[in-house]
């Protein structure tokens, strides 16, 4: 349930604190990267996160952006 409701609508999925800081961070990061600030930083760590776990979810959802753009730009298709 809580996975398809990510899928559906991540903003809206009923999650704790902790994983609606980081649903956020993310959806924020992938939408709008030019409008992050230092804000966002500390709204994970408000949400209890270490700089490393910060590091390492900013270096994660931008991989995936990067690599996702890079296939699309390519017209990569996925397999089933």
């Amino acid at each position: 349930m809580l996975l398809s409701s990510l899928i559906r609508d991540p903003a809206a999925a009923d999650l704790p604190p902790r994983g609606r800081a980081l649903v956020s961070y993310a959806l924020k990061l992938t939408l709008r990267p030019a409008e992050m600030t230092a804000d966002d930083v500390q709204t994970l760590r408000d949400a209890g996160l270490q700089d490393r776990a910060i590091h390492d979810v900013a270096a994660v959802v931008a991989y995936f952006n990067y690599v996702n753009r890079v296939a699309l730009g390519l017209g990569v298709e996925l397999e089933r």
